[in-house]
């Protein structure tokens, strides 16, 4: 299938893996992009010196020896990154194809990254962004619903809702995010106009996500009602039910302030959680889809079994077109 993203990221499967903090490493992205969708490195938990040895290993990874051509690739950077140019200097020295923007105005980098030959996608939580993305100059734009992990829209649109109302107010290819893990989640956000899907909280479950193993563990024990968008007067974002996000709930009840709750959270957390392992003080961001997560899998017959379904799902929905 061919849709205007595919055609824009040259790939042959409309997937975009999410650049997932503590989770997106070389090994994911480069079986993802293998499998023929776009894995994606999770630039916001690397320092500089770290981010340069995951690109040095994602291109030798992905290198076509044959045409010399590296398979396409993505950054997530997320703009309020603290050492933002350094990863921007490093992204024009190993020749990045797509970047991905979040947290941030989509007007700051679009156009220097442009000049570094990226294509940029911005991530955005609501029409009124896309609008402003669209403005900018970006070359598409990911509308992610409030189902995501991660990082959060205060508006609490859904996907179902987001997705057709971005569709209707702008005119770049448009990609789905939020929600989504599985093949008939993609047909859904095809139907309802993306042309395309970012997933994030399935590819963290994963042999190769660099999550720590007992972080993968709990998403897949995850229940319909673990998760809970919270922190919204700081940086809104979907966590796993655990001791410290009930800590975080609790202050919250009481009225906290921002400066309260950063207090509260403090630095390490999300690693101390994803990373290290910690399930009960650690951070653990992941999204409503996690409650449908049963197995941890390779990334890349995964990517593959999930368009195969969606395209088996759109199979049996032309069926409907008989009754007419």
């Amino acid at each position: 299938m061919n849709t205007p993203l595919t055609n824009l990221l040259q790939i042959p499967i409309p997937i975009i893996q999410a650049g997932m903090i503590w989770c997106s490493g070389w090994e994911l992205a480069a079986a993802v992009s293998k499998a023929g969708g776009l894995g994606t490195l999770g630039s916001g938990s690397m320092y500089p010196e770290q981010l340069e040895l995951h690109l040095k290993r994602l291109r030798s990874a992905l290198m076509d020896e044959e045409s010399d051509l590296s398979i396409p690739f993505a950054v997530n950077l997320p703009l309020l990154y603290p050492q933002v140019k350094d990863h921007l200097n490093l992204i024009e020295t190993y020749r990045v194809p797509v970047v991905i923007c979040s947290a941030g105005s989509a007007s700051k980098y679009t156009t220097r990254l442009h000049d570094a030959g990226c294509k940029v996608l911005h991530v955005v939580s609501s029409t009124r962004f896309a609008v402003k993305a669209q403005e900018a100059g970006v070359d598409a734009v990911i509308a992610e619903g409030f189902e995501a992990g991660g990082h959060n829209g205060r508006e609490e649109t859904t996907t179902m809702c987001l997705i057709p109302a971005v569709r209707q107010a702008i005119d770049l290819p448009l990609v789905a995010a939020g929600g989504i893990g599985s093949g008939q989640a993609i047909a859904a956000a095809l139907a309802l106009g993306a042309n395309g899907v970012q997933i994030g909280s399935r590819y963290a479950a994963t042999t190769e996500s660099s999550a720590h193993q007992s972080f993968k563990e709990r998403i897949t024990a995850a229940i319909e009602g673990d998760t809970r968008l919270t922190l919204k007067d700081l940086t809104p974002v979907r966590l796993l039910d655990n001791a410290f996000a009930r800590q975080i709930h609790q202050a919250e009840r009481e009225g906290a302030s921002p400066q309260d709750l950063a207090d509260l959270l403090g630095r390490g957390r999300a690693k101390k959680g994803m990373f290290e392992g910690d399930m009960e003080e650690g951070e653990l961001e992941i999204g409503q889809v996690s409650s449908m997560i049963k197995q941890v899998l390779p990334a890349g017959p995964l990517t593959k079994a999930l368009w195969e379904d969606c395209l088996k799902t759109l199979r049996n929905l032309s069926a409907f077109t008989d009754l007419t």
